[in-house]
């Protein structure tokens, strides 16, 4: 039997593969463990500087594996308890300085759209579909859909989709805010890793202390925010990366304003 979730890093980048293609990638109790394991490992790694989550066969995601509740799971408590272990995978990725992208394939619904939302940066095929779908077996929101989609999408589309069960095509995904771009089916997987790659060329750690600011900006006070923002530039200012970029600007605009 195949690892349901896969980890590979290299080259700075931390690839999470969700490797159940005859569950469209759908969470069962081994899964919900080794995501918790596997996003706990590549967010707390000092090789890692960017994160891509993808999904094996059609799908991207589709949720908790109603059918494997159905057959092995004796209780309520015990859907709560792996519920619980998806989400400390999450908050791992959510309170890392790394930044994530998804390739979001095929269809996202139920939970998978919270694996979806733990990205930063959201990659779909035009072919793609979104939506809740917890409604349609009796069951409410959990791997953080209720504390995030309202974030991303306006409190009042949030529940346009948890109160029926409508699928959003996937430009109507972008246009929401839901996902970053929409890609032909063929190069969702190429494009997320050109965006993680980009992160990796890029001011590595520029990129993870704005997604910081960002992510954590909910739990401090706006002067808490400011003053978190002001301390966080100055301490960029001294880096050599910071210093060597500055430098390399200013001698692009000496150049520029050279007669």
């Amino acid at each position: 039997m195949s690892d349901p979730i896969l980890l590979n890093i290299h080259d700075g980048l931390a690839r999470i593969t969700l490797n159940r293609p005859e569950r469209l990638n759908a969470f069962d109790e081994a899964m919900a463990h080794a995501w918790e394991l596997v996003c706990v490992d590549a967010s707390h790694s000092e090789d890692v500087g960017a994160i891509l989550i993808e999904g094996t066969g059609p799908a991207f995601c589709a949720g908790g594996d109603v059918v494997a509740m159905s057959e092995t799971v004796r209780s309520g408590r015990e859907v709560a308890g792996l519920a619980r272990h998806i989400h400390a995978g999450i908050r791992a990725l959510l309170r890392s300085r790394v930044p994530v992208v998804a390739a979001a394939h095929g269809t996202t619904v139920g939970g998978g759209l919270g694996i979806l939302l733990a990205s930063d940066y959201a990659i779909v095929g035009v072919d793609s579909r979104l939506g809740s779908r917890y409604a349609n077996v009796g069951l409410t929101p959990d791997l953080s859909v209720s504390a995030q989609l309202a974030r991303a999408v306006g409190e009042r589309r949030a529940l346009q989709l948890l109160l029926g069960d409508r699928l959003l095509t996937a430009e109507e995904a972008r246009e929401w805010g839901l996902v970053a771009e929409v890609v032909d089916p063929g190069e969702v997987a190429s494009r997320a890793e050109a965006v993680a790659r980009g992160w990796l060329e890029g001011a590595t750690d520029a990129y993870g202390e704005a997604k910081r600011l960002v992510r954590s900006e909910r739990e401090r006070t706006l002067a808490q925010q400011l003053d978190e923002e002001a301390r966080t530039i100055g301490a960029a200012f001294d880096t050599p990366d910071a210093r060597a970029r500055i430098a390399a600007f200013v001698r692009s605009s000496a150049r520029k304003d050279a007669p």
